[in-house]
């Protein structure tokens, strides 16, 4: 199985051969095993290093998680969206970009831009506060924020959109 991942703006392409348990990281290969626990909990052993994978949610291309107790967010491309992609078709996750969903549930702090404001990638868009911790939201894409669905005090749900960017470009 083939995949492209980005996490925190550098892009890995991992291989991962499930039958025995190997995975090419960015063409160098490691052993791993990955063992499901109760309550979605994930231990990752590469090694002799274990990680706790937890709060595992997607939604399309992005995935999002606690690594080792650390928010974590990714876009993982399996092969099938890469094909697409070198061949010039836009999936499903790319149309829906301009999308900031709700990435867990929680009451909105904070919203740090208004309609009709240009935002770039990347940049904080809302506060969330989840588990009693301040999470900032950011940009999916650059853009115009075309509409704002919540308000300051206003509880979410997981994956509720909270608001939508119009992409540049």
């Amino acid at each position: 199985m083939q995949f492209e991942t980005t996490l925190n703006d550098e892009t890995f392409e991992i291989s991962i051969n499930p039958d025995q348990q190997t995975a090419q990281l960015n063409g160098e290969t490691h052993s791993y095993e990955l063992i499901k626990q109760e309550h979605g909990r994930f231990l990752l052993r590469i090694g002799t290093r274990l990680f706790k994978i937890d709060n595992v949610s997607s939604n399309g291309q992005n995935v999002e998680f606690t690594f080792d107790g650390e928010w974590s967010s990714a876009t993982v491309k399996n092969e099938q969206e890469l094909l697409l992609e070198k061949l010039g078709f836009e999936t499903m996750a790319e149309k829906s970009i301009g999308v900031l969903n709700a990435p867990m549930p929680g009451k909105i702090l904070d919203l740090l831009k208004d309609e009709g404001a240009e935002v770039e990638m990347g940049e904080p868009v809302a506060i969330l506060e989840a588990m009693k911790m301040e999470n900032e939201l950011k940009a999916p894409c650059d853009g115009t924020i075309d509409e704002i669905s919540v308000s300051v005090g206003d509880s979410v749900e997981k994956n509720q959109p909270l608001l939508e960017i119009t992409p540049r470009g």
